[in-house]
Order: C-alpha cells, then structure tokens, then sequence
C-alpha cells in the first residue's frame, strides 16, 4: 500500500534510558504478565522480563497507543474566529481539543478535514514541540460537489476537476485525501450519492498518483458501493450496505470507519446542538442500521480502523466508539487490534505504530484492568499515556 510522503513525528524525547513495569503488557500480539518496557529516546527498546531498576506502574496494564482515524480536531463549538475569516486562529483554540484526545490514550489520529488548512498548521506545531496533541495525519479540505458557479478550494465536478483539486490538497501539505461521496452530516442522515462513480476513481487514482491514500465518506449504500468499486483505502460511516458491497470491502481489504458513536454524541448533545424536534428519532434509527450494517462487516471479515468523528464537545470521549463494536459481535481483543495494528497499516506507519515492539515509537497507553477481558478497561480508565517517549499523561498519583 501507499505511504504517505510526511511523516508525523513527535518533538524528540529525552536520550536516556528508562524501564516501565507493568502489572501486565499486551505488546498487539502477546500478554506479558509482569514485565517492562524499555524506552530509549522515542522509541522502545525492549519489552519482556524486568532486569534492574524500573519505574513502577505495576497498577496499570499497558498496550500500544491507540490510533484513531477519523477526527475533526479543529472544531471548536461556537468558533467565532472562523466565522470571521480568520482561521489562523484556530490551531490555538483547539488546543483542548488535542489535549482531551491524548487523554483517552490516542497517541495518533487522522483529521479528515478542516477550514484553511488549520489541520496542517496543528500538525505542524505539535511536531515542532509547540503544542500537546496526538501525531497527526491530515486532509486539508475535503472535497465535495461543486453545484453551479460556487466557488472554493475544495468544490469539484468531473473526473478532471476532482483530479485537480486532489492534486491541490495534496501540494498544501495534505497526508491523506478526504472525500464527501454523499450527504450527510450532524443531524442529515440522508446519504444521497454526490460524487459518480466515474469521480470517485478520479480521486482515487490521482490520491494514489501523489503517494497518497483515501478515505471516502459515504452515509449511505449507493455512495459507498462506488467507492469499493474505486478502490478507496477506507470508507466512512456507512451503512445499509447489502451483501455484495460488503463482500467487496472485505476481498479488497478496504479499512471500514463505520463511526457509529458520532450520532451517540449528536442525540446527547441535541440541546448544546440546538438541534429541531424529532431530529434525535433519525438520529437514533441511522444508529440502530449503522450498529446492524457493523455486525455484517464484522461476520464477513472486513478489518475496521477506530474513528467516531469527534467534532465540537466530543473530545474526550473518542474511544467510546471501541463499545460499539463489541455489541457488533468483536472480542474485546479483536477491538484493540483494530484499534492500533489496523490504524497502523491504514496510515503506512505499521513499521513504527500500532504494537509494542523494539524500535517501533514508544507510544504507551496504560489503563487500570484488563482491557482484553473488559474494553471499558481502555475506554474509561485510562490513567497513564506516553507518546514517542514522553509522558503525556499522568493520572497515577
């Protein structure tokens, strides 16, 4: 598969050795019980058997840092400096929202899109060391239909136009390409196609073109047909796919972001929303088919990567997604591995991301339980996070 051509590296870590101990480690693939990891500068060591002095975190489980692969980190809820023009701004005030999603113990995320290249500039100040957040992976604008004579850097119509505003995002900066295969947003639930077949492949191949990879987002199940068909790296959100389609998704190896916790923050929050009457009963029913459509991608094999689309108030809460697929039919370990090896391999980053594993980055999340035995263990007690050999994280005292 394609990798991306910018590395999202972390503000170096200390030189100095160090050994964590641990009441146990899953390293991604094993259960160490009792054991250390070794941390050298930014990156792991060793992992195995204590020998000599270590730090003790023997309250604590440790697993690789998660991975979360769709976020909107620079929206802010209420964002007056947008509105106005002015998105130099917003890097600063999203920082919360950085600091919230390490928190949960995500040490890497996607950000699939973002007004003026905000994505880009927050990802750049955090891997110069100027901002606490998790490594990012960013889309710039994602593209949606250009209806009429609008104007913008992110409108397309036509296999040529998309190619060349996919070229665009990704001489900006951009890591990955996101692309808006149908309606659907906030309390639209509708997922009406927009984007042809014929532009999804368009954007695939010119995504690829520039050693870049893809996500498409599609609510529904005729936009998400045709971005299988395209040969997009991961598909977003959707649901009421039929069995064909899902078929494809798993021969292909296509990662599927199917998000459904999103809507959970929408009909919780539909007062701070300000959303209408009876927007929550769409709202819950789209959940009820999302979770249905989950369950058949989980009994057909399809890999799935961890985003719920954390947008506004939601940071904080970006791991909630995990729950969601255990009630879709995956054993709590099935889940972590999604949850890391899999957001590894859809970011190009599996040779440094996504497992406990000498020289890969030391990237540590340690949770009070057993998460492979209870996934609440690393949805809400996550007490300890290290991202590429710095402590990000304490809540052990």
């Amino acid at each position: 598969m394609l990798k991306p051509t910018a590395l999202a590296l972390a503000a170096a870590a200390p030189a100095v050795a160090a050994s964590y101990h641990f009441h146990a480690i899953w390293d991604g693939a094993k259960l160490w019980p009792d054991a250390c990891v070794t941390v050298e500068a930014d990156r792991i060591a060793a992992v195995g058997p204590c020998a000599g002095n270590s730090i003790d975190l023997t309250r604590l489980t440790a697993i690789p840092g998660l991975i979360y692969v769709h976020t909107h980190m620079t929206y802010v809820l209420d964002n007056k400096v947008s509105r106005a023009g002015r998105t130099a701004a917003i890097p600063y005030l999203a920082q919360g929202n950085a600091v919230k999603t390490l928190e949960t113990g995500v040490t890497t995320v996607r950000d699939l899109g973002a007004q003026g290249y905000a994505d880009i500039a927050m990802r750049d100040l955090i891997n110069l060391g100027r901002m606490s957040g998790p490594r990012m992976f960013v889309a710039g604008y994602g593209l949606s239909r250009r209806r009429g004579n609008a104007t913008g850097p992110n409108l397309a119509s036509g296999p040529e136009e998309v190619s060349k505003v996919v070229g665009e995002q990704a001489t900006a900066g951009a890591d990955v390409i996101k692309m808006y295969g149908s309606t659907g947003s906030g309390r639209d639930v509708s997922g009406t196609q927009t984007f042809s077949f014929e532009e999804m492949k368009a954007a695939v191949d010119a995504a690829h073109a520039a050693g870049k990879r893809i996500a498409i987002h599609s609510y529904g199940p005729d936009g998400a047909r045709d971005a299988v068909r395209a040969g997009t790296d991961s598909l977003e959100h959707a649901t009421d796919m039929d069995d064909a389609t899902i078929a494809e998704l798993a021969r292909k190896k296509i990662f599927y972001v199917p998000t459904i916790d999103h809507n959970r923050y929408y009909v919780d929050n539909e007062k701070l929303l300000n959303y209408p009457p009876g927007a929550v009963d769409g709202l819950n029913d789209y959940i009820s088919r999302n979770l249905e459509t989950a369950r058949k991608c989980v009994r057909a094999g399809v890999r799935f990567a961890m985003g719920s689309d954390a947008v506004y108030t939601m940071f904080g809460e970006n791991t909630r997604e995990l729950a969601w697929w255990i009630k879709a039919g995956m054993s709590p370990e099935q889940a972590l591995r999604a949850a890391t090896a899999n957001g590894a391999e859809l970011l190009g980053m599996e040779k440094s991301i996504g497992a406990l594993q000498p020289g890969f980055f030391a990237d540590i999340t340690a949770v009070e339980g057993d998460p492979l035995a209870d996934i609440n263990a690393a949805i809400y007690k996550v007490r300890w996070v290290m991202k590429a050999g710095a402590v990000v994280v304490d809540h052990t005292k």
